[in-house]
């Protein structure tokens, strides 16, 4: 209902991973930069981790887009709750295998086989597991020896993990100190500070075609921090509350009283 009157051409706080809507607070930068020279330099593993709703899917777009499609070939894994079978599979899928194997060694000689055509084309493949968190200890394993797949001067598949701080925990098992001992580049995102969450919010309203309204109050702002810790899918949520609140009083300026409204919504929504 808002968007007209304050002249936006999309909504502000939606809470979709666009990358067109991300911001590049310092950790996240860094992140980006991170996965990029990680897999410009073919480092091999690569992790991410962030709290739940930082971001790390949007960042992880963002990083799709960015790479060169003339040199790499992609595979997304957004849902890693699969045995390794059901994880060869979707992978050979993602790069475009229509007819596959049924056992584990014929998966893996067919990946073997697919990923040496690739790089010999000047291709690179890059794998991406997202809540890497989820996946299980057999399934990590297969994703290691996968990372054994090389020729005399390179590996063959570049692996990037992106997951919730569980991951760290799942990671620093005993028993996968070999995958541990293979992670080169390891970055993780924070929440916003206050100062950043000011400069996320007028982010998305100008993204979102905004021209200066409405006006965020500094105790606005202070109270929007208080009660999201800087989670950005926190934050949409509550801003797209607030906005409302705002505009059913037909003003420019979100206010302490608007938030609190909002909050009052989001906690009997939650209840």
């Amino acid at each position: 209902m808002y968007q007209n009157f304050y002249g936006f051409t999309e909504m502000p706080f939606n809470i979709t991973p666009d990358p067109k809507f991300l911001y590049l607070s310092p950790t996240h930068q860094e992140a980006l930069q991170h996965l990029k020279f990680g897999v410009e330099q073919r480092k091999g593993f690569i992790v991410v981790v962030g709290e739940v709703g930082c971001g790390k899917t949007t960042l992880c777009r963002r990083f799709l887009n960015e790479l060169d499609t003339e040199r790499f070939d992609t595979a997304l894994i957004v849902n890693p709750r699969v045995n390794e079978n059901q994880m060869l599979r979707a992978i050979l899928q993602e790069l475009g295998e229509a007819e596959m194997g049924d056992d584990p060694h014929s998966l893996v000689l067919q990946m073997q086989r697919l990923l040496l055509e690739r790089i010999e084309k000047g291709r690179d493949i890059v794998l991406i597991v997202d809540e890497a968190q989820n996946l299980s200890f057999e399934v990590l394993e297969q994703i290691r020896l996968l990372s054994n797949l090389e020729t005399d001067k390179q590996k063959l598949l570049q692996i990037v993990l992106m997951g919730q701080p569980e991951l760290k925990d799942l990671l620093s098992r005993e028993e996968l100190r070999q995958l541990r001992q293979r992670i080169l580049v390891h970055c993780e995102i924070t929440p916003l500070s206050r100062k950043e969450l000011s400069h996320y919010i007028q982010h998305r309203l100008t993204r979102a075609g905004g021209n200066g309204r409405p006006h965020f109050t500094p105790w606005a702002l202070w109270m929007i921090h208080r009660y999201t810790h800087g989670i950005p899918r926190i934050v949409n949520n509550l801003c797209d509350k607030s906005l409302l609140s705002a505009y059913i009083r037909d003003s420019d300026v979100v206010t302490f009283k608007d938030v609190r409204r909002a909050i009052r919504d989001l906690k009997t929504l939650i209840n």
